[in-house]
């Protein structure tokens, strides 16, 4: 009797450990959440005062470096190639226009809370200004 329960012990446990490992690796899947770097190399850089209107658009080296940056730190919520799921806004929606580019600044480097729960970070002093309009620069090129 006591092997049983010493065997039942025994595999509660391997059990207990293979699950763990198997949802930790569903959730590492999309990422840790944390901001990660973008090479803005090649792109105009922008000075230390923030624009409120893309110097970028329409720059394919934007577009391909926004790529990278949104995929990066983005995609996660926003869907991939942009197309929201549902959970997050489409970022393919937003206006574009200079009143699209001041709100998208702004939302992207001040982040968005509501009823005191964080709906998304801020991304001010974690990525750059350049890494932002390029990112805002990749999200306008996406069809709708």
């Amino acid at each position: 009797m006591k092997s049983i329960i010493k065997n039942s012990k025994i595999l509660a446990l391997f059990s207990a450990a293979v699950l763990s490992v198997a949802v930790s690796q569903q959730v590492l899947a999309h990422g840790d959440g944390a901001p990660q770097p973008v090479d803005t190399t090649g792109l105009k850089e922008l000075g230390k005062e923030w624009l409120k209107k893309n110097p970028y658009k329409g720059n394919e080296k934007a577009i391909e470096i926004g790529a990278r940056g949104y995929n990066s730190n983005c995609a996660r919520c926003h869907g991939l190639e942009a197309k929201s799921g549902g959970a997050s806004p489409d970022l393919r929606y937003l206006e574009d226009d200079a009143e699209g580019d001041e709100w998208y600044i702004n939302r992207v480097r001040k982040g968005y809370h509501q009823n005191g729960v964080t709906k998304m970070p801020k991304f001010e002093g974690l990525i750059s200004q350049e890494a932002m309009w390029a990112i805002r620069t990749y999200v306008d090129s996406r069809p709708e």
